[in-house]
């Protein structure tokens, strides 16, 4: 299986690597305030566009990166969620960001799960960590729905450097108890 065959499905989301036709889903999340509040900030289009390709190029550099996260029934992109690791990142991350209109759908601990699971089977990651704004709750309660905990103050590379973050996690253990235990 190529890079570009990586695909992951929930029940009700396709979770693959991204592509041109999602970029105006990626612009309306990052050109929304409270979307973009804690992931860098509101940005226009054309600056949108070079911060999407982010995500390509990490997946053909390192071979992984956030997943599009696509709605099975409408066929929307919805946001993005997956492993991701920048240069002087604090941690084997699985982030995400999902536009406004899906919040509090269940979407993004549906698309965790199959990220998560994805980072520890595939890549082998002996933990995840969620670099979490202190004052961001959604994401907080998200960390908690996946079975994360705070573990303390952490620091981003810059130009993030002055931007409060907690970090979230936990290790492949505790992840392999939690799902036997059929929590999730």
């Amino acid at each position: 299986m190529g890079i570009l065959d990586i695909q992951l499905e929930t029940e009700r989301l396709v979770l693959r690597l991204p592509q041109a036709q999602d970029f105006d889903g990626y612009a309306e999340l990052v050109g929304d305030e409270e979307t973009a509040r804690y992931i860098g900030g509101h940005m226009p289009r054309a600056a949108a566009w070079r911060k999407f390709l982010q995500m390509p190029g990490a997946w053909v550099i390192q071979g992984f990166a956030m997943f599009s996260v696509i709605e099975k029934a409408s066929g929307q992109w919805i946001g993005q969620m997956g492993p991701w690791k920048p240069e002087g990142w604090p941690g084997t991350e699985v982030g995400w960001a999902f536009k406004r209109s899906t919040w509090g759908r269940g979407y993004a601990t549906e698309a965790g799960i199959a990220a998560i699971d994805w980072a520890f089977e595939q890549l082998g990651w002996d933990e995840v960590i969620h670099s979490i704004h202190p004052d961001n709750g959604g994401s907080q309660a998200l960390a908690r729905r996946l079975g994360s905990h705070n573990r303390g103050p952490g620091k981003l590379p810059a130009p993030y450097e002055d931007s409060p973050v907690e970090i979230w996690g936990q290790t492949r253990a505790q992840w392999q108890a939690q799902r036997s235990e059929g929590s999730r």
